[in-house]
């Protein structure tokens, strides 16, 4: 099964009949990059930002929702629903990638690695750290 990323690859260049080469001139990106991120099973890091920029270019396609589909090729789950009406996937949004980035790491960690990490967050907010909730 291909991932979010190959998916809106794929879809984009069926329906508006596009190759890899149209994408890649239109974005000011490597062919091959856009070769390999359609083509790639698992997207083993998150693509540099201006490789998202341009791929989202060479796809006429928003930045945040070429952001969205290489974050899940990666296996990032992505919290928060772009601008506009709840579900509507194709809205814009201001998106702050690093607190994407973020969240999705802190749910790797163990309990006790996410009670340290709740506890600094509470230090740098000058708030008082007290135990995280459990879960």
């Amino acid at each position: 099964m291909a991932n979010a990323l190959q998916q809106l690859i794929r879809e984009r260049l069926d329906r508006q009949g596009w190759s890899y080469g149209d994408v890649a001139r239109r974005g000011g990106v490597p062919r091959s990059t856009v070769h390999h991120l359609a083509t790639t099973d698992r997207v083993v890091r998150m693509p540099q930002a201006t490789t998202l920029e341009g791929l989202a270019k060479g796809l006429q396609l928003p930045l945040d929702t070429v952001r969205r589909a290489a974050a899940e090729a990666c296996g990032i789950h992505v919290y928060g629903a772009p601008a506009g009406q709840e579900g509507d996937r194709t809205a814009t949004r201001a998106a702050d990638p690093e607190v994407d980035l973020l969240i999705a790491s802190v749910q790797q960690l163990s309990a006790e690695d996410r009670r340290h990490v709740a506890a600094l967050v509470e230090s740098l907010l000058g708030r008082s750290a007290g135990p995280a909730p459990e879960k």
